[in-house]
């Protein structure tokens, strides 16, 4: 039997017995669902159902009309080639890439933008959803390229990082499908992005050398001077401080704001976290004990007679050593690279970020975001998970059911 298509549209205000309203109506036509989808915004509900109909369609458009009527509710109804391409076609378009855009805050300018480029790529937007409104605006875009090619892809990228430094706004482009949903490990550099500030700044301010500690750190971090040098020099200043000072610097570190939260969230999902550091063992060990990460790697300091001798003993964590480092312990855990994300702000960050399966600059140098994956301008860790496609609803409805306080301003 030869069916009609028919495209119901239902808006107004979200409440409670819409849909089972609307549904009772097609159930009475018998009809076949073949494809629906809803959404509400800030209390609006718009439902859409596109119904194969056997018999009097016209019909079931009064019918329609009258019983949404009833609860308050507007219907629109388009029958047949009313509706537009083709209303058979099994499934809808599959989505080839997932954008995320954050803002603090997204504007109209910013948006129209972004989609005025993707139009101009012939890029569909296929569906939009709200991921974050603190502490920056998320939206979370699936979009489908009319050309799917390695060479389309690049030329998205490029325009949507254009787009991004245009509007000031953060923009990731991901494939869509299994493999973005598949990450299980995250690594975090420590100085300047798991934590506010320099470690080796820090002892420097101990040592009466921070400004020289500084100047070396600020060289390195720009890729002017190969890291393990940079160290070497920096750390040969500290010559001479009590051993004691690496704890009471570890106990004043300041983690940056959402870093608590990013790695909880992570946990409760089942990653495996931790950092990889140019930095220091004994000053890591504490964050890795209380934020309860699962490894780590950094620099050891050589100490006799309870002093820093100004040297570093072992094999040096730099930038090729970061990169070791997050395969080690992806091998370890039996993860793919792919399924790794490394978070990072310098240019010792480079190797790693590479490695990884998805590589996030985070308020970083130019050096490193020119590299990398995506990159955030935005002084929250968290948006990170925003990044992964996870929601702040999400992530407040958990903290909520272990009976933690929101933190709102």
């Amino acid at each position: 039997m030869t069916q009609t298509p028919v495209l119901i549209t239902i808006t107004g205000p979200d409440k409670p017995g819409v849909s089972s309203v609307a549904f009772a109506v097609l159930t009475r036509h018998d009809v076949d669902v073949l494809d629906v989808e809803q959404v509400v915004i800030r209390g609006r509900l718009i439902l859409g159902v596109l119904a194969g109909v056997y018999r009097d369609p016209e019909g079931l458009q009064e019918t329609v009309e009258q019983a949404m009527a009833s609860v308050g509710m507007q219907v629109d109804v388009r029958i047949g080639s009313a509706i537009g391409e083709d209303p058979f076609a099994l499934g809808r378009r599959d989505s080839t890439h997932v954008l995320v855009m954050l803002g603090r805050p997204v504007t109209a300018r910013a948006f129209s933008e972004v989609a005025r480029r993707l139009a101009a790529l012939e890029v569909n937007i296929d569906s939009i959803r709200s991921l974050a409104d603190y502490p920056v605006t998320g939206l979370e875009l699936f979009v489908s390229s009319a050309e799917d090619t390695v060479e389309s892809d690049a030329a998205l990228r490029l325009a949507l990082s254009a787009a991004a430094s245009d509007v000031g706004v953060d923009i990731s482009v991901e494939r869509a499908g299994l493999a973005r949903r598949a990450k299980r490990l995250v690594v975090f550099d420590v100085d300047s992005t798991l934590v506010q500030g320099e470690v080796i700044e820090m002892l420097g301010a101990h040592a009466g050398v921070e400004p020289e500690v500084r100047e070396i750190t600020e060289a390195a971090m720009r890729g002017e001077l190969n890291f393990s040098e940079s160290l070497e020099r920096r750390v040969a200043l500290l010559a001479g401080l009590p051993e004691t000072v690496l704890d009471e610097v570890a106990v004043t570190l300041e983690l940056t704001p959402g870093a608590r939260t990013t790695v909880r969230t992570l946990k409760r999902l089942g990653f495996r976290c931790g950092v990889v550091s140019g930095g220091f063992t004994r000053v890591i060990d504490h964050l890795v004990e209380d934020l309860g990460l699962d490894f780590a790697a950094a620099n050891e300091l050589e100490v006799v007679d309870g002093k820093l001798t100004g040297r570093v003993v072992g094999e040096i964590v730099d930038r090729a050593g970061k990169a070791t480092a997050l395969r080690r312990f992806a091998g370890e855990y039996g993860i793919p690279l792919a399924q790794c994300v490394a978070v990072g702000d310098g240019a010792n960050d480079i190797d790693m970020l590479a490695a990884a399966g998805m590589g996030v600059a985070f308020n970083a140098k130019p050096a490193l975001r020119e590299v990398a994956d995506t990159a955030l301008s935005h002084p929250y860790l968290d948006a990170v998970l925003f990044m992964l496609g996870i929601t702040r609803a999400e992530v407040d409805a958990a903290d909520a059911a272990d009976g933690l306080e929101l933190l709102r301003p």
